[in-house]
């Protein structure tokens, strides 16, 4: 068994699903309103630390990860299910630098010790979920009547 202890990987969050846009259209219901429903989030790049693990030799074939994008909204107010999160296991001990191999991204330095290396993309929104437009009431007209002594003008 070969023993590597340093190895550089490409993470890619999982962009969130497209909203759906629709309108509810039923034959007795007059204004049917917006009826489309959100999409999901995508997946998160996770790096969680093991005590029983002792190489990073699990990443030396694959060095590409990308997380599951969130699956699209649907008519019905249904939204999109989320994307499934990847979870890279590393051995106590690692430490997580950035491309420049300078700059520590983080320390794992206990067991189940996780940290969140590509937060997901949010998801897009459907149909605006507002309400039939509201009826204008024009402003009541007076007309001009004696004048009244003191008072508020209402009879």
């Amino acid at each position: 068994m070969k023993f590597l202890d340093q190895c550089k990987i490409y993470a890619k969050a999982g962009d969130g699903g497209a909203g759906c846009v629709g309108f509810r259209r039923e034959k007795f219901i007059e204004y049917g309103g917006p009826d489309g429903g959100d999409g999901g989030r995508g997946g998160d790049i996770v790096v969680e630390a093991m005590a029983n693990l002792n190489t990073l030799i699990d990443y030396r074939y694959q060095q590409h990860f990308r997380a599951e994008k969130g699956h699209h909204g649907e008519g019905r107010n249904k939204s999109g299910r989320a994307g499934e999160a990847i979870i890279l296991k590393v051995p106590v001990g690692t430490q997580v630098l950035a491309e420049d191999n300078e700059t520590l991204i983080a320390d794992m330095v206990e067991p189940g010790q996780r940290i969140v290396l590509a937060a997901a993309a949010m998801a897009a929104s459907a149909t605006p979920t507002t309400s039939p437009r509201p009826t204008r009431r024009r402003a009541a007209r007076t007309r001009a009547g004696p004048a009244t002594s003191a008072g508020s003008g209402c009879a």
